[in-house]
């Protein structure tokens, strides 16, 4: 054995024999037992958590591309001249870059939302925590609260949530909610800047009144542009996301203000902004604005057309939400005067029907004394404006009926007999003039509720009637003077088309919008009256031949129906018959009998389809009574079968959408006149050639179509339409009068504009007066908007253009025969009319001895 071996050690000898081993201390054996429970644990807490991230993540929508953030934004319609006419959305948002965003504004939601949102990652996890231990104490009963901990990151995690599953699920108060929104806010970290999530933020959040995002904020309750609003606006609004109703500045300005206060100390103590600034800003008064609701108070008819046509042909889908730009054909000043018109003339029209009696009447003084405290009450110190409509009671009648002393809230005042005198019952076959009242005793008592209007005592005049001169007392100064005025119980309908751009430049449906949505424009099928007879000569001039100097006998004619049996018997409406008259005679003067003849002569059949061409598109009755207008028309139509008059005889379509664009500029439609002075240059130079490959369709020649405006011409110089002479510019067009004056009509164009204009019941509860009529109710519509609306634009006479002139011929023609007037005729028998080249008459009127008459041509001037 080796010396150098070493020593047995003693106590290994003995572990090895006797096969056992030693026993380790008791704290190693704990340790061992910590550390594996510890990795099993932490392995067990990694698959669970991995797998509850995958549980919660499952389904979670995609990170939003700042690039391609596209979220439903407001469609809006503007006017031709871009004037803002109506804005649809089912979120009103419009979205701005984040450079477009004040600074201020944006450490102005820092402060109050998440002051350390720069520096995390997405969660506040002490935050998340303590809301999701509140949460769950609560739904355990243990007490405890709802409550959110959610950053700025967050609250754009839960808006992306929002749009890809609806409201209800991404803001449920659960856990489950929460951890979505926890593990989506994280990834928005990891792929976007922060300056990206504020501008995700910032477009998205809800802001109260049907805001969403800054922009749409900061018009609803400022009107004014984001990059506008002071530091006191700014931190209003950046303090309304944790409760915009609690918060509201319209339902509770003094929570609003506090609210304020708090995101400004915020802001101070977060160094975002100087001690000085803060007070500055907490001194502003909270004044805020309620949303202007344009659809209503601007063209609301015309609006809401191009909402029903967009929806029919874009989806309500894409018009709720795509951020359409849609530019109407609409002129705003044309729109403004057809409105204003409108209204004026409906006032005037309905007191000549009579007085209906007041709102209300208060029999017992205790009544009258509860209505004026009330009204009291709500006017306050409110001024009386002039030409405002008000309510009124009625407290006093002066003994000699030459006034009444009324009560508007706090304010007392005059009714005076002149303001009223229109106040007769309703009569329809009263003789308006004549039935004027000489006593207000006659139409109120003590005690009515009345509709007054406050005027100014120039305004009290009367030049119609002469009446009892002691009933016209003096009027003392300062007093406070109204009229008597009614709601009226007509309607009324204007369409006024640019017949050369093929624009609806103007269009009114009705009295009152918000009180019936019902566009009689487009939408009431009325009769026609005498507005249809000039598409019957028409008929007879292109089909027939016939010409303006054709003979008719205006005599009495029955006409049988052979299925029903009936016999139907026309008369004029003066009762007189004429003999022997000329086409242009009968149209000028709108004579019945001759336009029934014509009727028969073209053919029941013929004559349906020729309204059919023209561009009616209500069927024509198959009868002779139809030669009257007894088959309803909408006034849209007759407006276009009139701009095709206008245009020679050349149909083509009306728009009332100029132009389509869609969130990114793109057009989606344009129908731009090469000439509208309002479009761009881009817009008139593609749709002007677009243009030339939509000539319309020639459905009568354009010689018949000229014609026809010149005789039209003669309505307003010598027949039914003459008070459209007051217009000051060359008007063509015809009056309509139906049967007991139930409908009339005014369908009249310049060079440049058709309009037409309708007025009637709605129900035909009973008629207008008998002694209105188109000439009498509608055409002062029709010239009270004709009158701003071509107020700088000069009109033309009508004359055939250059290339139509050769084949036609200007006569002097003898209104008796039809034929040729002598050299010697004198001007009340003779008359100027336009023939075809070829269908002239050849033979002279004989008178005196006087023979010859001359073929020719008068100057363009």
């Amino acid at each position: 054995m080796s010396t150098n071996s070493p020593k047995p050690n003693h106590s290994e000898s003995k572990l090895v024999l006797d096969g056992v081993p030693p026993k380790r201390a008791w704290w190693v054996r704990l340790l061992k037992f910590a550390a594996w429970a510890t990795l099993t644990g932490a392995t067990a807490a990694g698959v669970t958590g991995l797998a509850l991230y995958y549980h919660f993540s499952d389904g979670l929508p995609d990170i939003p591309q700042v690039s391609r953030y596209w979220p439903p934004i407001t469609s809006e319609v503007f006017t031709d001249d871009a004037v803002l006419a109506g804005e649809f959305y089912h979120h009103r948002r419009k979205v701005v870059p984040y450079e477009h965003i004040p600074k201020r504004f944006v450490q102005a939601f820092i402060a109050s939302e998440d002051s350390s949102f720069f520096d995390h990652h997405g969660v506040d996890v002490l935050g998340t925590a303590r809301a999701a231990f509140k949460t769950a104490s609560k739904k355990l009963g243990l007490g405890g609260s709802t409550q959110g901990g959610s950053t700025l990151t967050q609250q754009t995690a839960k808006a992306v949530l929002i749009e890809a599953e609806g409201y209800a699920s991404a803001t449920a108060k659960n856990l489950t909610r929460k951890a979505r929104e926890a593990i989506l806010a994280r990834r928005l970290e990891a792929a976007l800047t922060k300056e990206e999530i504020l501008y995700l933020y910032l477009n998205n959040v809800f802001l109260g009144h049907h805001s969403y995002g800054v922009q749409s904020a900061a018009e609803n309750y400022y009107r004014k542009d984001v990059r506008d609003l002071t530091l006191g606006e700014m931190t209003l609004i950046a303090g309304l996301p944790q409760a915009p109703s609690r918060y509201s500045p319209f339902l509770r300005p003094e929570a609003a203000k506090k609210r304020r206060s708090y995101v400004l100390r915020r802001m101070r103590d977060e160094g975002m902004i100087s001690e000085a600034e803060r007070k500055q800003a907490d001194e502003e008064p909270v004044r805020v604005y309620p949303v202007e609701d344009v659809f209503h108070e601007f063209a609301p008819y015309f609006t809401e057309q191009v909402r029903r046509n967009m929806v029919e042909r874009y989806t309500n889908k894409a018009l709720l939400n795509e951020g359409l730009k849609i530019f109407a054909t609409m002129d705003s000043e044309r729109q403004r005067a057809a409105q204003e018109s409108v209204l004026e003339g409906l006032l005037a029209i309905d007191k000549r029907q009579g007085y209906r009696g007041p709102v209300q009447q208060l029999a017992t003084e205790q009544e009258r004394r509860a209505f004026l405290d009330k009204a009291i009450k709500v006017m306050g110190d409110e001024k009386l404006v002039e030409n405002k409509f008000y309510v009124a009671l009625v407290t006093s009648i002066e003994p000699d009926g030459s006034g009444a002393q009324v009560q508007v809230g706090p304010h007392k005042g005059l009714l005076p007999l002149l303001g009223m005198r229109w106040a007769r019952k309703v009569n329809p076959e009263g003789y308006y003039p004549g039935a004027q009242l000489t006593s207000v005793k006659r139409a109120v008592a003590v005690g009515d509720v009345i509709v007054v209007r406050h005027v100014v005592q120039k305004e009290l005049t009367d030049d119609n009637v002469q009446f009892d001169r002691k009933l016209n007392k003096e009027i003392p100064e300062g007093v406070t003077l109204f009229r008597l005025e009614q709601e009226p119980e007509l309607q009324s309908a204007l369409v006024s088309i640019d017949p050369h751009r093929q624009y609806l430049t103007a269009m009114v449906g009705g009295y009152d919008f918000d009180a019936n949505e019902f566009n009689r424009a487009f939408q009431a099928c009325r009769q026609p009256g005498s507005s249809f007879k000039p598409l019957v000569y028409s008929a007879a001039i292109e089909q027939l031949g016939w010409t303006g100097a054709t003979i008719i006998v205006d005599s009495p004619i029955v006409e049988h129906d052979p299925e029903s049996g009936v016999a139907w018997k026309p008369d004029n409406y003066s009762d007189e018959f004429l003999g022997d008259v000329l086409l242009r005679t009968a149209l000028v003067n709108s004579m019945n009998i001759p336009a029934v003849k014509t009727f028969g002569a073209v053919g029941v059949k013929p004559m349906a389809e020729w309204s059919t061409r023209l561009g009616l598109t209500t069927p024509m009755n198959m009868d002779f009574s139809a030669a009257l207008g007894s088959s309803c028309v909408y006034p849209y139509d007759l407006a276009n079968v009139y701009a095709t008059f206008n245009r020679y005889g050349r149909k083509k379509p009306t728009y009332f959408l100029r132009k389509v664009e869609d969130r990114f500029g793109r057009t989606l439609e344009d129908h731009t006149s090469y000439d509208d002075p309002w479009a761009p240059l881009q817009d008139r130079v593609a749709a002007g050639y677009a243009r030339l490959f939509e000539p319309g369709e020639q459905v009568m020649s354009p010689e018949t179509g000229f014609i026809l405006t010149s005789m039209l011409r003669g309505v307003v110089q010598e027949g039914t339409g003459g008070p459209a002479q007051k217009l000051g510019k060359p008007a063509a067009g015809k009056t309509g009068t139906t049967n007991d004056s139930f409908d009339t009509w005014f369908a009249g164009y310049t060079r440049d504009l058709v309009t037409v204009t309708w007025v009637g019941y709605d129900k035909n509860e009973h008629p207008l007066s008998r002694y209105e009529t188109g000439g009498r109710a509608s055409l002062p519509i029709w010239l009270n908007y004709m009158k701003p609306a071509l107020a700088a634009r000069p009109q033309y006479e009508f004359w055939p253009p250059e290339w139509m002139r050769d084949n036609l011929r200007l006569l002097r023609i003898d209104k008796k025969t039809g034929k040729l007037a002598s050299a010697g005729a004198r001007d009340k028998d003779a008359v100027n009319i336009w023939f075809k080249k070829g269908t002239q008459p050849a033979d002279v009127a004989p008178e005196k001895g006087a023979v010859g008459a001359q073929d020719f041509m008068m100057g363009a001037p």
